[in-house]
C-alpha cells in the first residue's frame, strides 16, 4: 500500500489563500507602490539636494540678514520696548553707545555698517568710524554720540536700525520693488532717476518676448523642412541647427562680437559694398540690438527641435486629404497643419522663453549698458557680496517664471507638451 506524504504549507500562504480577491490586489498594489518609490528615490535625492534646497536657501536668503541684528542686541532691545518711536531718546542712544561698544570688540562694525549701507548709503564708514572711538563715549550719550559725527540725528538711519533689528526683513523686496522707506518709516517710491529693477524686470521680459517671436518665425520653417525634406538633406539640415551645441557659448559670443562691433567683419561689408558709408557704421553690439541677434542665433535649436519633434508625426495624408475635399494651400496650413503644431510650438516658446529670462553672460558681453537683462543684476549683486539681495532679485524672476507657467497651463496645458 502506497504512504501517502503531506508537503508542509506555510501558514501565511494559507491565510492569504483564504483572503478576499479585493484584499489580496490591495496588497499587491502597495508593494508595487513601493517597489516604485524606491527606484525613484535616487532621483528624488538628487533633486532634492541640487534643486530644492538650493532654492528654499535662495528663498530664505532674500528675507533673512542678521548682519545688523547680531552685532546690535541692545538696540534690538530698545527698539522692542519703544516700537513707535521714530526719534531715538537718551535710552537709544545709550543702547547704540553699549552696541558700538560690543561691535569693536567682537570687529562686528563693518558687518551692521553694511547690513544699514544698503538702505541709507554711506552708513557703513558712520559705523567703523563710531566703533573705533566707542571706549571713549560718556554719558549723556546723545551728545558724545552726535559730537562723532551729526548722521547719527539722521531719521532715516535710525529707521534703517529700527528694520533691521530683526534678521526677518521685507528690505530687499522692497528695494527690488524701487520702494524705499521714508523718515517717518512710511513706504514710498524711490527717486524717478533712481528706479532701476521694476523698469529692468519689465525690459527683461518684453526683450524676451522678442526674442522668443524671432526664434519662432525662424524656427518654423526650418522645422518644417526637416519633417518633409529626404531623409539624407534632412540629416544634413539636422548638423547645421545643432551645430552651435558643439561649440561653447563663450566662444560663440566672442565671435559674434567680432562680426558686429563697428570695424567688425559686417559692417566692413556693407562698407566695401557701397550700401553704408564709412562714417555711418551700424551699432550693432554693446546695446539691445546685439543682445537679441546673439541670443537669437544662440537659442534658435531650441525653438526649432520641439516643433520637429511634432511635425515630423503629422501624417501627410491629411493635408492630401483637405485638398482633395476643396480646400486651398492656406485653408489646409490654418485648418489641419497648423493646429497639429501648436504643442511643438507651445514647447519651444516655453523654452526658449525662460532661458531668455535667465541669460546673463551674453547679455554683459555684448549688451553693453543698453542690453542688460535683470540676470545680470542678480549676478552684480552677487559678485559684490550683497547676497541677500540678489536672492530677492532672483526670487522675484523666478515668480514672474512660474506665473508665465501657470498662464501656459491654463491656456494650452502642460500636459499637451512635446520635447520630443
Amino acid at each position: 500500500m502506497a504512504s501517502i506524504t503531506q508537503t508542509a504549507v506555510p501558514a501565511s500562504s494559507l491565510a492569504s489563500e483564504g483572503m478576499p480577491l479585493k484584499i489580496r490586489l490591495a496588497r499587491a498594489q502597495a508593494r508595487n507602490r513601493r517597489r516604485a518609490f524606491l527606484l525613484v528615490l535616487p532621483l528624488l535625492l538628487f533633486v532634492t539636494l541640487t534643486f530644492v534646497l538650493p532654492i528654499g536657501q535662495m528663498l530664505q536668503r532674500s528675507l533673512y540678514h542678521d548682519g545688523f541684528s547680531a552685532a546690535a542686541p541692545s538696540l534690538g532691545q530698545w527698539f522692542s520696548e519703544n516700537p513707535e518711536d521714530i526719534r531715538p531718546d537718551e535710552a537709544g542712544f545709550a543702547a547704540l553707545a553699549a552696541d558700538l561698544r560690543y561691535m569693536k570688540e567682537q570687529n562686528l562694525a563693518g558687518a551692521a555698517g553694511t547690513r544699514i549701507n544698503y538702505n541709507v548709503p554711506g552708513s557703513r564708514s558712520l559705523f567703523t568710524s563710531a566703533a573705533r572711538k566707542a571706549d571713549d563715549l560718556e554719558a549723556p550719550y546723545r551728545d558724545a554720540i552726535l559730537g562723532l559725527d551729526q548722521k547719527w540725528d539722521d531719521p532715516r538711519i535710525w529707521v534703517a536700525m529700527r528694520e533691521a533689528s530683526s534678521p526677518w526683513t521685507s528690505d530687499f523686496y522692497l528695494t527690488a520693488l524701487d520702494i524705499q522707506r521714508g523718515a517717518d518709516g512710511t513706504l514710498e517710491r524711490v527717486d524717478e532717476h533712481s528706479r532701476v529693477y521694476l523698469a529692468l524686470y519689465g525690459k527683461t521680459f518684453l526683450l524676451s518676448g522678442v526674442i522668443t517671436v524671432i526664434c519662432l518665425v525662424l524656427a518654423f520653417p526650418i522645422a518644417h523642412l526637416l519633417a518633409t525634406l529626404p531623409m539624407g538633406k534632412a540629416n544634413l539640415l539636422m548638423i547645421l541647427v545643432l551645430l552651435p551645441f558643439w561649440t561653447s557659448l563663450l566662444v560663440r559670443t566672442t565671435s559674434w562680437i567680432v562680426l558686429l562691433q563697428g570695424q567688425g567683419v559686417l559692417n566692413s561689408l556693407l562698407v566695401s559694398a557701397g550700401i553704408i558709408g564709412e562714417d555711418g557704421r551700424l551699432a550693432l553690439i554693446n546695446n539691445q540690438t546685439g543682445t537679441i541677434i546673439v541670443m537669437v542665433h544662440i537659442l534658435l535649436p531650441f525653438m526649432v527641435l520641439p516643433i520637429y519633434s511634432v511635425m515630423r508625426v503629422i501624417p501627410p495624408a491629411y493635408a492630401r486629404a483637405a485638398r482633395s475635399l476643396g480646400a486651398t494651400s492656406w485653408t489646409t496650413f490654418r485648418r489641419i497643419y497648423a493646429p497639429q503644431t501648436l504643442p511643438g510650438i507651445g514647447a519651444g516658446v516655453l523654452l526658449v522663453f525662460i532661458l531668455a529670462v535667465g541669460y546673463y553672460i551674453t547679455p554683459a558681453l555684448v549688451g553693453g549698458a543698453d542690453g542688460q537683462l535683470f540676470s545680470n543684476q542678480i549676478q552684480f549683486h552677487m559678485t559684490r557680496s550683497n547676497w541677500s539681495q540678489a536672492a530677492a532679485l532672483a526670487a522675484m524672476l523666478l515668480a514672474g517664471v512660474l506665473v508665465l507657467y501657470w498662464l501656459y497651463d491654463r491656456l494650452i496645458g502642460i500636459d499637451k507638451l512635446k520635447l520630443g
